[in-house]
């Protein structure tokens, strides 16, 4: 075992366009960030397939990870420092779960764990607990501390204060991806001002509060959360390119149980048809891996993942309508008949994509996705719940908000070769959604 408290010799930095710099001081964070499996996060996109929409949006998991420890690093050693219900003996095993949070996230992480079933924080756990670099340079500090940095990932450790830095409705997790998404997207609703949010952290038995005086940053902080979701997250150009790739996959995984002649064998994708998929595999995939699988099935001899496969390399894709699930089912189901008659399989040109998100909420004993809420430190030492205090807040607080699209290929639907009256019908339908 070696000491978790050994520094290095000199200070390593990142240079890092949100936070300026990330200091790395503690010999145990420069190794982990060393091994194999953290370096695979280089090659994961933080957005998925949102450059496909905003072209600057490139930026990685590595870099989000490495931001999330930065913002964690900075409350524990100039916020929290000498506070009273800050157990300074929680340092490092904070800064490496804010490191390792994201550590399990696969390819295209949303769209890839639909279609095959898995979960990426159960990978997140096993790349800590399983015989990885990761797992081998955590127990050099103690045969339990990677178990004890899988639990405060998963939001079951005993000391839930070290949960919430990384997990809560405010955390640094969120207070890196909401600036690095708006940097990368060069959009302006991700910004708040992260520092007087940190001023104004305390900790406060098993949660960290805030200082009243702070609460309009907070304010801004929810606000700029909500916007963010709205206009990038959810674009509905990004969702038109989550559903193409998300019936790649589809298609490949049902050509591969139909024994279908590859031109190029799906070998990295095997043990994910067959329901198997080992530690080993997982780490083998990537989004360059993906993207050049997708480059070669652009000349397969199945015309629907020949067509899709290109359509998302080349950026061909499907437009959309709003549609209302409670209204128009029945509109759907006559389209999916009409697409069939015209020779268009409707499992893979015609998907309704929804969204939804819950910008704030306060705590709801019993309900799903219980939310614990944003307390602030009254100048009389009493916590207030945040959507008492603010009316902004509580205009938005326990309102989901949910949105649905109908996406198609309007390009076949224009196309007048073959089926043209029936086509022409199917966009007279589209039209009056």
């Amino acid at each position: 075992m070696i000491d978790s408290s050994i520094k290095l010799s000199e200070e390593k930095v990142f240079k890092d366009p949100v936070h300026g710099y990330v200091h790395v001081r503690d010999k145990l964070i420069w190794d982990l960030i060393g091994t194999r499996e953290f370096q695979r996060l280089r090659r994961i996109k933080q957005l998925g397939t949102t450059y496909l929409t905003f072209h600057g949006a490139e930026h990685s998991r590595f870099s989000h990870s490495l931001g999330v420890y930065e913002i964690v690093r900075q409350i524990i050693d100039e916020v929290f420092e000498g506070q009273p219900d800050w157990n300074k003996n929680e340092r490092m095993l904070s800064l490496c779960a804010a490191l390792l949070h994201d550590l399990g996230h696969g390819p295209f992480s949303h769209s890839f764990e639909k279609v095959f079933d898995l979960d990426h924080e159960q990978f997140t756990k096993k790349i800590i607990l399983e015989d990885t670099e990761v797992n081998r340079v955590l127990r050099s500090v103690n045969p339990d501390f990677p178990q004890k940095v899988a639990e405060v990932i998963s939001k079951t450790y005993h000391d839930k204060l070290v949960v919430s830095l990384i997990s809560s409705q405010i955390d640094a997790d969120r207070m890196d991806y909401l600036q690095r998404d708006a940097y990368f997207t060069g959009v302006s609703y991700g910004h708040f001002d992260m520092q007087r949010i940190m001023r104004v952290m305390r900790p406060k038995e098993d949660h960290v509060v805030f200082k009243w005086s702070g609460m309009h940053a907070v304010e801004d902080y929810i606000m700029s959360r909500y916007q963010m979701y709205w206009q990038v997250y959810f674009h509905p150009v990004t969702r038109s390119a989550e559903v193409i790739l998300t019936k790649i996959l589809q298609r490949v995984k049902a050509l591969f149980r139909a024994d279908y002649p590859f031109k190029k064998e799906p070998v990295h994708f095997r043990s994910l048809f067959k329901g198997n998929v080992t530690l080993e595999d997982y780490l083998k995939l990537d989004e360059p891996v993906i993207l050049y699988y997708f480059h070669m099935w652009e000349e397969e001899e199945d015309p629907i993942l020949r067509d899709l496969c290109r359509r998302f390399m080349d950026r061909h894709l499907y437009k959309y309508v709003e549609f209302d699930p409670a209204e128009q089912y029945r509109t759907l189901r006559e389209l999916e008949e009409l697409f069939r008659n015209a020779g268009i399989d409707p499992e893979y040109y015609l998907a309704v994509d929804s969204s939804s998100d819950l910008p704030y909420d306060f705590y709801r004993p019993g309900e799903e996705e219980e939310r614990l809420p944003i307390h602030l430190l009254m100048p009389n030492g009493e916590l207030s719940e945040l959507s008492r205090e603010s009316t902004i807040v509580q205009a938005i607080s326990g309102k989901r908000r949910t949105d649905h699209k109908l996406y198609y290929p309007e390009d076949i639907l224009l196309d007048d070769s073959g089926n043209r009256e029936l086509k022409q019908r199917i966009l007279s339908i589209l039209k009056k959604f």
